[in-house]
């Protein structure tokens, strides 16, 4: 299957695509919710005392991130940043829309203003300005791997991951059970403790499971970290519960396409399994051209090597993929090569 490049636990943290859609789509930084009716429009995190995010920047998030639909949701994070250009969330997700496309100026440029909305904000709401401050410097981490590479970015970015967890630990002082702030932490920890020897995860997953909103989203956050930790038993029940609160959602559909896969494997290639897995697969790409080329090519490519454990056939799945890739523009094609 798939993989992110391995190398130390804060390289792939903060320089993985998945890892920065993932973070993204916590505090507007990732790698993927419930409606809520709120009071006031534009929380999409807490169901009572809601902040005013605003209601541009609230479409934008649950678009990409409940709908897996990151190309309509490229031109609503626009909308937001005109209409609500003191939220630092819209700043946040332009943030890593300009990762996925590869534009790391903007992405630069994103990251500086998130954080600078986020020092602003804590003038007013101390909260989520904290939550945005840190969000901010990781996403400026984030680009200094993706920009200058491991040797020359690595230093800032660890920088930058100390500094992240100041303010993430001033907001936590403030409403230690906030679900925004839960949300982010957890996801964070979460990766942490999957990575790094002798650590638990057990902490990161009751945060996420007790405090974290939306559902969805930490639902999401648990069943990759019991992916990651290979209990596929684990990781297919919270997979399963994402998916009751957004069934069309493509990337969770591929999410439990993987752990259905892997636990075919441990199965000696569970014919049930595998045939699970693949409508999964099938079901996450019936729409390609609304997800990131990238993400339609990983997708297709762990589609191809299940239909051949299905079927005893030996298609080669590797240019069929890399033609994906080469494709001209963000979005995957609305065509994808037969099997």
């Amino acid at each position: 299957m798939t993989k992110n490049p391995l190398g130390s636990p804060f390289k792939q943290m903060l320089c993985s695509k998945q890892t920065v859609r993932a973070i993204a789509s916590v505090a507007g930084a990732i790698a993927l919710g419930i409606w809520i009716n709120s009071a006031v429009a534009g929380d999409p995190f807490r169901a009572s005392n809601p902040q005013a995010i605003g209601p541009n920047t609230e479409t934008a998030f649950k678009t990409m991130f409940q709908q897996g639909n990151y190309k309509q949701a490229k031109a609503q994070v626009q909308q937001a940043l005109s209409a609500e250009p003191n939220e630092p969330l819209a700043y946040a997700m332009a943030a890593s829309l300009s990762y996925i496309e590869q534009d790391f100026d903007s992405m630069n440029s994103y990251a500086q203003k998130t954080r600078e909305v986020g020092e602003k904000l804590t003038k007013t709401n101390p909260l989520r300005g904290n939550i945005y401050t840190a969000v901010g410097h990781f996403l400026e981490g984030a680009n200094g791997i993706a920009k200058e590479g491991t040797v020359k970015g690595a230093p800032q970015a660890l920088n930058k991951l100390r500094v992240v967890f100041q303010y993430l630990d001033a907001a936590e002082k403030i409403a230690p059970n906030d679900p925004e702030l839960n949300l982010l932490k957890g996801y964070m920890d979460l990766m942490l403790a999957s990575n790094l020897p002798f650590s638990n995860p057990s902490e990161a997953i009751q945060r996420l499971e007790e405090k974290a909103s939306p559902r969805y989203l930490a639902y999401r956050g648990i069943a990759v970290g019991y992916r990651d930790l290979k209990k596929y038993d684990r990781a297919l029940e919270f997979a399963n519960k994402s998916l009751a609160e957004t069934p069309n959602n493509p990337e969770i559909l591929y999410l439990k396409a993987q752990i259905l896969f892997s636990q075919a494997r441990g199965k000696d290639s569970n014919k049930t399994l595998l045939e699970e897995a693949q409508k999964n697969f099938d079901a996450a790409l019936a729409k390609p051209d609304q997800l990131p080329r990238s993400l339609v090519a990983d997708i297709f490519y762990e589609q191809c090597k299940t239909r051949n454990r299905l079927d005893s056939k030996s298609r080669d799945c590797y240019p069929m993929r890399d033609k994906i890739k080469k494709a001209d523009g963000l979005w995957g094609p609305a065509a994808l090569p037969q099997l």
